[in-house]
């Protein structure tokens, strides 16, 4: 047995058989509850990470202009940014760190679902293999994939959860987005902005239901923190308003007829 399955993956799967076992033999249920611990296990991280990404897109504007200025110095380019992030007392590595610290955890969450989710003899062998010698964790073995109107073990063919993903994906991103002076900078920010969560709807189309489960919960896990810690919707607030306008003027369209 290698050391990353048995430091990190084998605790985070047979954590989450013995979740299946606790909430009524339901791994969707098991899959949310586990989810929403490991955020809370690393939501410091999260919201170190949120701050540090809020003070780089305030010194943005900051940054575009001394790299016009210095364009053609490179060495000096580098002095002034590094001097920047000094007087404004951040870490260009604050965004960075944080998310690779988090990492392992995600990945070995990830993994965990795949082989808990075992259909077949083979992977039936290879999930025992990676179980503790519990009779709590062995009985439960294979599990159920049943969850509302999916089975988790493999894509929904219905493209809903697929969908929600995506949305979700792209709300989350939006939120954290700040409009910057650079057109070629926005367009980046804009184009990436679609491409990822296309790229995950086509994720969830491709792999196991529960992956598609579990990446939705935590995107709304995510847009939750984001909303609390920035105080609004960050981004999206102009989406938002103009919902919030079409609101009001409903019941005054009302009252006039």
């Amino acid at each position: 047995m290698n050391l990353w399955d048995l430091i990190v993956l084998n605790p985070v799967l047979n954590f989450l058989v013995v979740l299946y076992g606790v909430l009524f033999h339901n791994f969707g249920l098991a899959i949310i509850v586990l989810t929403l611990l490991v955020r809370l296990v690393t939501m410091p991280l999260t919201l170190k990470q949120l701050k540090s990404t809020r003070k780089m897109q305030e010194l943005q504007p900051k940054l575009t202009e001394i790299q016009k200025k210095y364009a053609k110095n490179k060495e000096k380019l580098a002095q002034e940014q590094m001097k920047l992030y000094k007087e404004s007392g951040i870490s260009p590595l604050g965004c960075i760190v944080p998310m690779v610290i988090q990492m392992p955890i995600w990945i070995a969450l990830y993994q965990s679902i795949i082989r808990a989710l075992a259909v077949t003899p083979e992977a039936l062998s290879d999930l025992s293999g990676h179980l503790y010698s519990w009779p709590m964790v062995n009985k439960l073995a294979p599990l159920g994939s049943d969850f509302l109107w999916i089975n988790l073990a493999v894509p929904d063919g219905t493209m809903l959860l697929p969908i929600l993903v995506g949305a979700s994906m792209w709300v989350q991103q939006k939120m954290v987005a700040t409009p910057s002076p650079d057109p070629r900078q926005q367009s980046m920010t804009s184009m990436m902005q679609w491409m990822l969560p296309l790229m995950f709807v086509l994720f969830s189309l491709s792999f196991p239901a529960g992956l598609a489960l579990y990446w939705l919960f935590s995107n709304l896990i995510g847009i939750a923190v984001q909303y609390v810690a920035v105080g609004g919707w960050g981004g999206l607030e102009p989406v938002a308003q103009m919902f919030k306008r079409r609101s009001k003027k409903q019941p005054q369209a009302a009252k006039g007829k």
